[in-house]
């Protein structure tokens, strides 16, 4: 049995010996340690008949671009997945709270889903839609019942970086304009046509040339910008900073669009294309507008002639719990939005859904998507939509992900690392920092210590922000309380560590 001495003593964890369907000893591993145990799963992974762990990282390193950015010093090889769990090649079970990077919606492999995409293998996999077939119609009407009118015509493509790229030709090709508006600290995907739009430093690669017509005004973040306070957020948890707003008038709204005025003003012609903006920015660290900025940006848009693009990429299919969209959550109407990620439960499926007059401009000349509502992505699509309604996803996100925000500020008042709790539903940042007072980015050996020591204690979380100081928590939307329970408690130990050890 591992004590916790060697669990959290030295560089980390010794590696668990090989075991296969054993959970209850993982639980009894880490509850003998005074951790909850792990909740009780059911689920026996396969054997693993890969590469061996030594061979696959050599792999990696030598023949494959992937090494680029791998998680954690000594990282976890995923043989198989099920609902909130992952399994790696030894059969340890971890507790999955980042889910492919906000990918996974309804569960790894969730059973209903992948039932409906083993009938569509046995029945049609490509044509293309130069051809008709019934998946890629019933799809389209299925998933604009989700949206408000007149969002009503979708166009179907692989990645989000497609969708975005596309949203925004669409915007130029409408308003006969160029120039696109956004946010610093925004991610909207690494094709080149986008990496203005990605406006952080260490996204940006020094030989692209960021494109002429993006413009990226001060970021609304109320915990790190120059303006913010302790009512700015919709949100169960507020940032630390205090402010002396008067009721119903929020001054750090007011500031950051007095910025996107600004930019207008200075930077852009007369009339603009569009301006494109996250719900919730997730790569950022789940950063949280104040409360009716994303409205005023959108106002001030439009009035240069500019259309709103909703990026649902992350932040929809009810991740955010009180409403499907996240741009509902800030009473906005886009023009058009785009999506992915959790649209295909980590089948690669995304979509631009924008009006029947914007839509008639992609006639202008020929457009095609090769793999674009492909038999395949559009079955589980749609398998994805179903499964959603039936299990209560969004539901669960509001109750277990509020649950978790208000667990997790207890931490924030325990720990003076943990700078700032933030987020809705299950879209949550935590954000590390070397003191309250400061707000000073923790430094990252730090960070990687607390990051790489959940690890080691069996929960995979994310981690972003420009200074690479951010918690992500975006779990698959099946998880329970009783996850949350376990989760927040490898964290606090974590950072009990983390004290120990540095303070």
């Amino acid at each position: 049995m591992l004590s916790i001495r060697k669990v959290l003593g030295g560089a980390g964890f010794a590696r668990i010996p090989r075991y296969y369907g054993t959970a209850a000893r993982t639980s009894k591993e880490v509850s003998s340690n005074g951790l909850p145990d792990m909740p009780p799963c059911d689920f026996e992974p396969a054997p693993y008949k890969g590469p061996s762990y030594e061979e696959t990282r050599k792999i990696r390193n030598e023949k494959s671009a992937l090494n680029v950015m791998t998680y954690y010093k000594k990282p976890v090889l995923i043989n198989q997945g099920h609902m909130q769990w992952l399994f790696d090649e030894t059969g340890r079970r971890y507790l999955d709270l980042f889910a492919g990077i906000v990918t996974v919606s309804v569960g790894h492999c969730h059973p209903k889903v992948n039932a409906v995409l083993k009938e569509q293998l046995d029945l049609l996999w490509h044509t293309t839609n130069i051809y008709m077939h019934p998946r890629v119609h019933e799809y389209a009407v299925k998933l604009t019942e989700r949206l408000p009118e007149p969002l009503s015509v979708c166009f179907f493509v692989n990645s989000g970086s497609e969708a975005n790229d596309l949203a925004m030709f669409m915007a130029r090709a409408y308003t006969k304009s160029n120039d696109i508006i956004g946010l610093r600290s925004a991610y909207h995907g690494m094709i080149s046509s986008l990496m203005g739009f990605t406006a952080m430093g260490n996204w940006m690669f020094p030989h692209v040339a960021k494109n002429a017509g993006i413009q990226t005004s001060v970021n609304a973040d109320p915990f790190r910008g120059p303006w913010g306070g302790k009512n700015c957020r919709d949100s169960p948890v507020q940032t630390i900073r205090s402010c002396d707003c008067v009721a119903g008038q929020c001054l750090a709204k007011d500031m950051y669009v007095d910025q996107v005025n600004d930019l207008l003003q200075h930077c852009t012609p007369k009339k603009i294309a569009a301006v494109i903006a996250e719900s919730i920015q997730g790569v950022a660290g789940g950063i949280q507008f104040p409360k009716g900025f994303l409205k005023e940006a959108f106002t001030l848009a439009r009035a240069k002639g500019g259309l709103c693009i909703s990026d649902e990429v992350q932040t929809g299919f009810g991740r955010m719990g009180s409403h499907f969209w996240g741009f509902e959550t800030h009473d906005v109407m886009p023009d058009i939005v785009v999506m992915a990620k959790g649209m295909g439960n980590g089948f690669p499926l995304a979509a631009v859904v924008t009006t029947p007059e914007i839509a008639q401009t992609m006639h202008q000349a020929l457009h095609f998507n090769t793999f674009g509502g492909n038999p395949m992505s559009c079955a589980v699509g749609s398998a994805v939509l179903d499964v959603m309604d039936e299990d209560g996803s969004q539901a669960n996100c509001a109750d277990v992900g509020t649950y978790m925000l208000l667990e997790l500020a207890k931490l924030r008042d325990e720990f003076e690392v943990v700078g700032d709790v933030r987020g809705k539903g299950l879209m949550i940042g935590v954000e590390l920092v070397a003191d309250k007072a400061s707000r000073k980015p923790l430094q990252p050996e730090e960070v990687g210590h607390i990051w790489e020591s959940t690890k080691d204690l069996g929960v995979l979380f994310g981690k972003g922000g420009l200074h690479g100081n951010v918690l992500r928590i975006k779990p698959p939307m099946c998880i329970t309380r009783q996850d949350v329970d376990f989760g927040t408690a490898v964290l606090k130990r974590a950072l009990e560590h983390h004290r120990d050890t540095y303070m």
